[in-house]
């Protein structure tokens, strides 16, 4: 009961993980797009974080995969794949000389990313509560009742 608690919390924390990553990502795009960031700055800031959002992702696979939780397994699957493929294909780091070429791609990949993350963070938020609430014992179970002494 409590691990199932433990579980939604270790799921919300490595997803507001993702989403700070994709969040910030993003910002940097849009930053070198308005040409408030070098292209060098920029494209060294996004890449830092590319591979520990990999991990996170494969983690958090792995875990609902563990834990059996299937529908939301299958949900992250497809994300999974892509970040494996881009990765062996080695196309996950953003080049300096090509990145004006491929702002626009780049910022619709990472809003449809931004876009799954909120899903699931809805979710696990969801679950979190309703795990809460399950595992809070009710007010009528941790009070005693009075007993009336009459003379």
């Amino acid at each position: 009961m409590i691990l199932n608690l433990i579980f939604w919390i270790l799921c919300l924390l490595i997803n507001f993980g993702l989403l700070a990553i994709v969040f910030y990502a993003l910002l940097c795009l849009t930053d070198l797009e308005v040409d408030q960031m070098d292209p060098f700055v920029a494209t060294a800031n996004i890449n830092r974080w590319i591979l520990p959002e990999f991990v996170l992702q494969a983690v958090l696979s792995l875990l609902l995969l563990l834990t059996g939780h299937w529908i939301l397994f299958l949900l992250a699957v497809p994300l999974t794949c892509y970040h494996a493929m881009l990765f062996i294909r080695r196309q996950h780091l953003i080049d300096v000389t090509e990145v004006f070429r491929n702002l626009n791609t780049d910022k619709k990949r990472r809003m449809i990313k931004l876009g799954v993350y909120m899903i699931f963070f809805t979710i696990f938020i969801f679950r979190f509560v309703l795990t809460s609430v399950h595992n809070y014992p009710s007010f009528s179970s941790r009070c005693k009742p009075h007993v009336l002494v009459r003379f």
